[in-house]
C-alpha cells in the first residue's frame, strides 16, 4: 500500500519500524563509528534516536493531537443582511 492509503496511526508504525532498522543497522561499533557512515556521531542514528524520542515523549497523549486543527465553520452572525 502506498501512503495516500494509510491512515496516521499506519505511517507512525511504519516509520517507528525504520527508526528501529536505522539503529540497528547504524549501531556503533567496537571504534565507537558508525560501520555505516563511518562517522563517530552518526547523523542517521542521530535523527532515529530523536524521531523515537518524540514518539515516546507524544504516546503518553500529552502532546498528541487526535482532530485536526482546523476551525470549523464560522458562526452565522444574525446582524448580518445575508
Amino acid at each position: 500500500m502506498t501512503a495516500p492509503f494509510l491512515s496516521l496511526a499506519q505511517i507512525r508504525n511504519r516509520l517507528t519500524l525504520t527508526a528501529r532498522t536505522i539503529l540497528r543497522q547504524h549501531r556503533p561499533g567496537r571504534d565507537g563509528r558508525c560501520p555505516v557512515c563511518r562517522l563517530p556521531h552518526c547523523p542517521a542514528a542521530t535523527t532515529a534516536q530523536h524521531f523515537l524520542a518524540t514518539i515516546r515523549r507524544t504516546s503518553d497523549g500529552v502532546e498528541v493531537q487526535q482532530r485536526g486543527t482546523a476551525t470549523g465553520p464560522l458562526a452565522r452572525n444574525r446582524n448580518e443582511p445575508w
